[in-house]
């Protein structure tokens, strides 16, 4: 059997299967992304819930895997030449589970790559704003008088969207045909977007046909509509 008694995480968290990769999650926009992905794959996998509420973002054993403090982070017990890796960032992760799956990445160079930039697109674009824009909204930003800072971030939103909506113009993924990890990285910030922070009619979302087409055919998988309650 697997032994991670060597990472520190695992004490917090044992791991009741120590030969699956262990997840540390909660349902948030970047931690759905990694359990869709797990659950699109089948790769298999323990998930551990990391609780905001107890502040076990902070705890020693968490910052020894995810030194960011920010979920999700992984432990894969087989990583690279049979040895466990731990990764933390959600863009890295889905990149490693993709390529460990031979799954939802093109094999060729350039469509690599082409794929890289929209998650890359999503990493430093759509996550940052979108998640400003739902504390000026949603949250305790919402009471500040000067509504500029919410208006600047709903103005970079919908520029992100109208890029995102001519990207999905004649396609049915961010690369066409095939459904990639470009699309698990967006779509759950799109979703979060118009759904939980309740932005869709501050961001004018109905003009956004495309992006609201490829998004209602995302939730409609059922890998995804597992992946987002997970941890439950």
């Amino acid at each position: 059997m697997t032994d991670l008694s060597a990472f520190p995480i695992t004490k917090k968290w044992p791991a009741r299967h120590p030969d699956r990769i262990q997840l540390y999650s909660l349902p948030t926009p970047n931690g759905v992304k990694v359990s869709i992905l797990l659950e699109e794959t089948g790769l298999p996998y323990e998930v551990h819930r990391v609780s905001f509420d107890a502040k076990d973002q902070f705890s020693l054993e968490f910052l020894s895997l995810s030194p960011n403090n920010k979920i999700p982070a992984i432990l894969d017990p087989n990583g690279p030449e049979g040895k466990p890796l731990g990764l933390f960032e959600s863009g890295a992760i889905l990149i490693y589970l993709a390529s460990k799956a031979g799954k939802f990445l093109p094999a060729d160079t350039a469509g690599r790559y082409e794929t890289l930039q929209w998650v890359m697109f999503q990493m430093g674009g759509i996550g940052p704003m979108f998640g400003q824009l739902g504390f000026f909204h949603k949250f305790a930003g919402k009471d500040y008088e000067d509504k500029r800072p919410r208006d600047r971030y709903a103005e970079e939103s919908k520029r992100l969207l109208n890029v995102l909506d001519q990207r999905l113009e004649g396609r049915d993924w961010v690369m066409g045909d095939e459904y990639t990890i470009a699309d698990i990285a967006i779509l759950p910030w799109v979703r979060n977007l118009v759904g939980f922070y309740g932005a869709g009619e501050l961001v004018e979302f109905s003009r956004f046909k495309n992006v609201a087409r490829v998004l209602e055919a995302f939730v409609a998988r059922p890998a995804v509509a597992r992946g987002l309650t997970i941890p439950g």
